[in-house]
C-alpha cells in the first residue's frame, strides 16, 4: 500500500497499499553461498504451491540433511518429499504440517470485535496487515504468546490477538453458523446492554458486522456475539443476512453509489473497514458491500478480472472498473503495483489517498491527479465470477 519534502510525504500515502506488505518470494540476485542440494527442490515446490506467501505458508529450509519448518499445505510437503526421493537425495523429515496440535482441535475462530486488527507479526507494534469485522470466520493455524496465526476468507494470512476472536472446534463453529444472522448496515453505531440507546454499550459496530438474532424488544433486536455476549441493536440499523445477500446487485450504479458512502474516510494502512481504509481495502470494502469478495492487496487484485484497453485513453472504461498504479517492469526489475482506485465515470476515479477522495484523469479538471496519471499501469473489469467469493451464492456466514 508508498522531490520536494511535501511531494515525498504525499507519495507515502499514494504508494502505501501493498509495497511493503509480504510479497511473493523472489530469488536473491546476491547469493554468495553455495546452495545446498535441497535448495532447488524447495524453491521449485515453493513456486508451485506457495508463490504468494501472503496466502500460503511454506517456511521450509534444510539443516544438513534435516528438513525443518512448517506449512499449511500438506500437498506442498508431499510434493517436496517426492521430488527429493526421485532425485535420490537423502533427508530427514521434520516439517510440521499445520494446524498445530497444541490448538486441541480448535482450528476455527470467529471475530468478536467490531473490527479486529490482523498484524504481520504476533505483537501489537507490528505492521497492520488487514482487518476483519465481527462474525468473520477464520482458519486457525497456530498460536504464539496469546496471538494466533489465522487465515481470512480471502485467504490472507496474519496474526490476531486472542482477545479479538472466539476459538471454536468444528461443532461449536457449526452451531454458530446455523444461527440466523443479522448484518449491521450503518457505517458506524453501537450495540447496547438494554433496549435503550441512552444506556451502556456492549460494543461499537461497523458496516459488515455479523450477529445472531435472538429476539425483538421495543424497536431493537436482541443479538448474540460469537463469544456469547448478548446485546440490543436498533432494528433500522441491521438487516437479515439472507435478505441482504438476496438484494445485492453489483451494477455500475450501485458500485459508484456505494463508493461515495466512503468519501472522506481516513487512510489507514491495512484498513478494510469504516474505521479507515488503505487503497485496496477501499476497493475491497466497496465490492464487499455489493456482495463480492476481492483479494486483499492491490498487487493481488490486479490479477483478477478482464483487462480493459486503455492504450488510447480511458473511453473504454466503465464505472466499477479497477485502476492500478505503480511502476512498470524495466531494467530487469519487475513491475510493482502499489495503488488501486475505482473508475466512476466522467474521467474520474475514487480512491483512498490520505482520505477517500475523487480525482480526475483529465489534465484540465480542477481535481486532476497528475502523479497518478503518470504512474497508471492498467485497468481491469471484475465480474462476479472473477471474484474470490460471491456472497449471494456462498455460505460464508451461514
Amino acid at each position: 500500500m508508498k522531490k520536494t519534502p511535501y511531494f515525498l510525504f504525499l507519495l507515502s500515502f499514494l504508494a502505501a497499499c501493498s509495497s511493503s506488505k509480504p510479497a511473493p518470494d523472489t530469488p536473491s540476485a546476491q547469493a554468495t553461498v553455495a546452495p545446498s542440494p535441497f535448495t532447488a527442490h524447495i524453491d521449485a515446490v515453493r513456486q508451485q504451491f506457495a508463490p504468494d506467501k501472503r496466502v500460503v505458508l511454506f517456511n521450509v529450509s534444510s539443516n544438513g540433511t534435516v528438513l525443518t519448518g512448517e506449512t499449511n499445505n500438506p500437498a506442498a510437503k508431499a510434493a517436496l518429499l517426492e521430488r527429493l526421493r526421485t532425485a535420490g537425495v537423502s533427508f530427514q523429515d521434520s516439517i510440521q504440517v499445520l494446524p498445530d496440535a497444541a490448538l486441541n482441535g480448535k482450528h476455527l475462530a470467529v471475530v468478536t470485535l467490531s473490527v479486529a486488527n490482523l498484524r504481520s507479526e504476533p505483537k501489537h507494534p507490528a505492521e497492520l496487515a488487514t482487518q476483519a469485522t465481527m462474525g468473520t470466520p477464520l482458519r486457525v493455524w497456530k498460536q504464539k504468546s496469546g496471538w494466533y496465526l489465522v487465515q481470512t476468507p480471502d485467504q490472507y494470512l496474519a496474526w490476531v490477538d486472542g482477545s479479538g476472536i472466539q476459538l471454536m472446534d468444528q461443532n461449536a463453529f457449526t452451531n454458530w453458523q446455523q444461527g440466523e444472522k443479522l448484518l449491521y448496515t450503518h457505517p458506524y453505531g453501537f450495540a447496547y446492554a438494554t433496549p435503550d440507546p441512552k444506556g451502556a454499550t456492549v460494543s461499537d459496530l461497523v458496516y459488515g458486522d455479523m450477529m445472531v438474532l435472538k429476539g425483538q424488544n421495543k424497536g431493537f433486536y436482541e443479538v448474540s456475539f460469537p463469544d456469547g455476549r448478548t446485546a440490543f441493536v436498533s432494528i433500522p440499523e441491521v438487516e437479515k443476512y439472507s435478505k441482504w445477500t438476496a438484494s445485492r446487485q453489483p451494477t455500475e450504479q450501485n458500485l459508484v453509489e456505494t463508493s461515495k458512502r466512503l468519501l472522506g474516510l481516513p487512510y489507514l494502512w491495512g484498513g478494510t473497514s469504516f474505521k479507515g481504509v488503505d487503497c485496496s481495502g477501499f476497493t475491497k470494502t466497496v465490492y464487499f458491500m455489493n456482495g463480492l469478495v476481492l483479494p486483499r492487496d492491490a498487487s493481488q487484485q490486479v490479477h483478477v478480472g478482464d483487462l480493459i484497453d486503455t492504450q488510447n485513453g480511458f473511453q473504454n472504461l466503465r464505472p466499477g472498473d479497477l485502476l492500478f498504479f505503480g511502476s512498470p517492469a524495466r531494467d530487469g526489475k519487475p513491475e510493482r503495483v502499489v495503488h488501486v482506485g475505482m473508475w466512476i465515470g466522467n474521467n474520474e476515479f475514487i480512491h483512498s489517498a490520505g482520505r477517500v477522495r475523487i480525482n480526475s484523469m483529465d489534465p484540465t479538471a480542477p481535481n486532476h491527479d497528475a502523479s497518478e496519471l503518470k504512474r497508471f499501469l492498467r485497468a481491469k473489469r471484475v465480474s462476479p465470477q472473477a471474484t474470490l467469493i460471491d456472497l449471494r451464492t456462498a455460505s460464508l456466514f451461514q
